[in-house]
């Protein structure tokens, strides 16, 4: 080994999870910006459908390939669900509690409560950015091709699985900007992952699979209480063959990219 293969891995490691983090948010966003306006409904069936396939064709099946008791994983996941619910109440409790402080003050047009979910996904993702970041510094660590395969991979899974994240957000009120910012910031988690990794991959690797199982409780959270009830309403046998359509093609879209991995 030679005195500059430390420095390579290293920025290898750093590269690689800025592309498939920060990068795979940019380009979703640019992918949301362009189709957004004129097919908001479609792109909510796109995420639920990716947001799912993320949970349980991704996350999951790559939690329960270790040695940990299957029954605590399930048990992680129930928690979770349990856990992002709560947060849902809190945080409607919150924007609730404003605004009817709102109007006892005098100000009869203040903001409605948010839909839920904004901070759910962004603590899935964080989450699951960071297992992204320790499996990088894996890849990279044990070659370099496969370092960047991996990277790839997981760029090419995280764009439309960020999609669904940015429409998720951009249903919860928050502005434009502030929703790709905030996620560019969970995509860095990538990063530290990848330091991570490098610095302690043995001792990280054993928690991983709760980490996912963690990050799957939060996309099967957001997807079932947020994204299918807004779709849940009397459509035509057209507009509801294409929201399966467009359901499914979130669904096959990760389940393609996943194989990647």
């Amino acid at each position: 080994m030679n005195s500059f293969e430390p420095t390579v891995l290293i920025l290898s490691v750093l590269l690689g999870t800025v592309f498939a983090g920060v990068g795979s948010v940019w380009v979703a966003w640019a992918l949301v910006q362009a189709v957004l306006a004129k097919y908001t409904q479609h792109l909510l069936s796109l995420a639920a459908g990716a947001l799912l396939a993320t949970a349980f064709l991704h996350l999951l099946p790559e939690a329960f390939q270790g040695a940990q008791n299957p029954r605590i994983l399930f048990a992680i996941l129930l928690g979770g669900i349990l856990f992002f619910f709560l947060l849902d109440k809190a945080e409607l409790w919150h924007h609730g509690h404003e605004h009817h402080h709102d109007h006892d003050e005098g100000h009869p047009h203040a903001h409605p409560p948010v839909l839920s979910g904004g901070w759910t996904v962004l603590i899935g993702d964080s989450l699951h950015c960071f297992g992204d970041g320790v499996l990088v510094a894996a890849a990279f660590m044990t070659d370099f091709h496969v370092g960047l395969v991996a990277s790839l991979a997981v760029w090419t899974h995280e764009v439309p699985h960020h999609m669904g994240d940015l429409v998720v957000l951009r249903s919860s009120s928050i502005n434009p900007r502030t929703a790709v910012v905030k996620l560019s910031i969970a995509g860095s988690i990538t990063v530290i992952g990848g330091v991570v990794g490098l610095l302690a991959l043995d001792g990280h690797a054993t928690s991983l699979p709760y980490l996912l199982a963690l990050a799957s409780s939060s996309y099967i959270y957001v997807s079932l209480a947020d994204l299918i009830p807004q779709l849940q309403k009397r459509l035509s046998a057209r507009q509801t063959l294409t929201q399966i359509i467009w359901l499914g093609t979130g669904m096959v879209m990760v389940g393609l990219t996943s194989q990647l991995g």
